[in-house]
């Protein structure tokens, strides 16, 4: 168990938060929440003991092993993958070492036998002779093949270090994981084992992400950072967010009766603890949801983006033709004989392991790309609006605000039409008038989508949308984009959002493609 007392923390004149009192409990995963700057990171550093309170404290239970994902890529260079990843229990590491010091001394004393005998002990107490294997076993679940555990992490590729760092904090069987966005970067398959070892995990998980599908199958509870304040709920993510928006609905609605609200509360844990997650932690959560009361339940502070798609005009029977387009980047074949008819209605995710293949398809679908061989033909009723992976190019611009540069993309030129686009998407006031070149990724982001819904477009193409955004606006951008009425074509890592807007799967593959129309769960069971 982690117990926090009466914790609070300020820098300078902001408060992040004040008087936090909250246990985490064995055999729970608890996913922290909150919107940008609100504090989640900090707060696993003060969980972590890497930043001290200004008041209270954070209390362990005794005998228990605290494990945190490390985020330096480079820390471990000069280290070989499967002794990195044993280097997760530091005392079993050091054990070892000296174990090896010891049985390698010329001579070799009876003080040095009974130092190993003693060593030895706390080496079989600890699973010392199985560290290897379960390291191994670790690393082949992420996707790390054996034929890389003895190369030096110097040689291995970003997205590999990632998911070595991660098998690092999930080994040795720790009593409490910290991990901060430990998704990121993590391929289709990495995911599932992990949502698969953490709803076996038999200590205490406190993460955060931003993957709602992740925090949906692994959290028993939220810890929402709201008001300087950090609050338990019991559930997972969708739980949190409906029953926060139900809280919002009822402080609104001032004149219903009290017993109307508790009857729709009533109604809302019921669907919910029926539909609790597959984990072995969903009977005692289910119990504890039918436990809330309506006073459990508070609006949050966060305030959400608008994102709403609205075609200009509905669009023919003819949509796209592709017809046997490839293409070759840096002497790599990426796409190979690519042909597929797009018709109406669809919304299509585009999958595969190969992520510069999916965004050529994307630009040359956008024009800004030439295939090799093949072609394409949009339907004459056709309009677009292309969201790019990389939107660098969109922002070169020295000293323009975020009005005068949507302005560019509008036939409507005026102010107060250009705002109501840019307020939907947070930006209002003096916000409004900001240089785009001090914009944050997720910001950008924002101007992007506000780009989109400004060209009343009836084909929407987006390449990785939620990149640097947060859950507030992933939540809205999703809802826009289910509740879109047109085609749509995108790839995304965001699990959920593919789920609730996709119809059809376009794998692409080194050979072609594999079509199929059908959901992405239904997919991902074929895989």
């Amino acid at each position: 168990m982690i117990s926090v007392t009466n914790v609070s923390l300020r820098f300078g004149e902001q408060k992040l938060f004040e008087d936090v009192n909250i246990k985490f409990n064995p055999g729970n995963c608890y996913g922290v929440i909150g919107a940008n700057g609100a504090g989640k990171s900090t707060f696993l550093r003060i969980l972590s003991g890497e930043i001290e309170p200004n008041t209270g404290d954070v209390g362990v239970s005794a005998h228990t092993r605290m494990s945190v994902l490390k985020q330096d890529h480079y820390q471990y260079d000069d280290k070989e993958v499967l002794e990195t990843v044993i280097m997760g229990n530091m005392r079993l590491y050091e054990i070892t070492k000296e174990k090896e010091a010891l049985y390698s001394k010329p001579d070799f004393s009876d003080e040095d036998g009974l130092k190993v005998a003693e060593l030895e002990g706390e080496f079989a107490d600890m699973d010392g002779w199985e560290a290897e294997s379960d390291a191994s076993y670790l690393l082949n679940g992420l996707g790390i093949g054996s034929d890389l555990h003895y190369k030096l992490m110097s040689e291995l590729s970003g997205n590999e270090k990632i998911k070595i760092l991660l098998a690092q904090a999930l080994f040795g069987k720790p009593g409490i994981l910290i991990l901060d966005e430990p998704t990121n970067h993590l391929d289709l398959k990495a995911v599932n084992w992990l949502e698969e070892f953490l709803i076996n995990f038999e200590g205490t998980v406190i993460v955060v992400s931003h993957d709602r599908h992740f925090l949906n199958k692994v959290c028993t509870h939220m810890a929402d950072v709201d008001f300087g304040k950090i609050k338990l709920y019991p559930g997972n993510y969708d739980f949190w967010y409906e029953s926060s928006q139900l809280a919002l609905q009822m402080m609104k609605d001032q004149n219903k009766k009290k017993e109307d609200k508790v009857k729709q509360l009533q109604e809302f844990i019921a669907r919910f603890s029926a539909n609790a997650s597959k984990s072995k932690q969903a009977t005692s959560r289910k119990k504890t949801l039918e436990k809330i009361t309506l006073d459990d339940i508070q609006p949050s502070n966060r305030r959400y983006p608008f994102v709403i798609f609205k075609p200009e005009r509905e669009p023919g029977n003819d949509i796209l033709f592709v017809e046997g387009i490839s293409k070759t980047i840096d002497d790599v074949k990426v796409l190979n004989n690519v042909s597929f008819t797009v018709s109406k209605d669809d919304k299509i995710a585009l999958v595969g392991e190969n992520e510069i293949a999916i965004t050529t398809l994307f630009k040359i679908l956008a024009g800004e790309v030439e295939p090799d061989e093949g072609s394409y033909k949009w339907g004459v009723t056709i309009t677009k609006a292309y969201f790019p992976k990389d939107n660098t190019e969109y922002f070169n611009y020295a000293d323009l605000s975020l009005v005068d540069w949507l302005r560019q993309y509008s036939v409507e030129k005026s102010e107060s039409y250009i705002r109501g686009f840019l307020g939907k998407m947070l930006f209002s006031g003096e916000e409004a008038l900001k240089e785009v070149n001090v914009l944050s990724g997720g910001e950008k982001v924002r101007c992007m989508l506000s780009r989109m819904m400004l060209q009343n477009a009836n084909m929407l193409i987006l390449d990785q949308p939620t990149n640097h955004l947060d859950l507030e606006s992933i939540t809205a951008l999703n809802n826009g984009l289910r509740d879109y009425t047109s085609n749509i074509i995108i790839a995304s890592h965001d699990h959920e959002l593919l789920e609730t807007v996709v119809n059809r799967i376009i794998e692409i593959t080194p050979e072609g493609i594999i079509d199929k129309r059908m959901s992405f769960d239904e997919y991902i069971d074929t895989k």
